[in-house]
């Protein structure tokens, strides 16, 4: 059996600043309607959607392992990611389970873990 793709629906209380805040990322907006968003970096997607429960929405976390966490975080700190839309970003850290990552919040309050795994190797 084989599979595609998996995507997370993510939540988002103000669907266009949501759409914004992404693309100013470095999302692709590859596909949008009224209500769903499809975007894209690379090989990673997700559908952003026009809904919001603060419960789900401050509870819900994505994790995107990329190749170099250290230049996704210049992009965040040149573009001023975190003063724009009034978010927390924290500078990456080494992790005890092999993970160099950053913390960034979107404007819904969805935490996202960006990182790169130490030694190379992806996990």
């Amino acid at each position: 059996m084989d599979t595609v793709e998996i995507k997370a629906f993510v939540p988002a209380r103000d669907f266009e600043l949501s759409k914004r805040f992404y693309a100013d990322l470095g999302f692709d907006i590859a596909w949008s309607s009224d209500d769903l968003a499809y975007l894209r970096a690379g090989n990673s997607s997700f559908l952003l959607q026009r809904f919001y429960q603060k419960e789900h929405a401050e509870n819900f976390m994505m994790h995107m392992l990329v190749r170099d966490v250290e230049a996704w975080w210049q992009h965040v700190v040149s573009q001023h990611i975190a003063e724009r839309y009034g978010v927390r970003a924290m500078p990456p850290e080494d992790r005890p389970w092999g993970i160099r990552d950053f913390v960034l919040d979107d404007p819904t309050g969805v935490l996202w873990r960006i990182g790169q795994a130490i030694g190379g190797d992806e996990r």
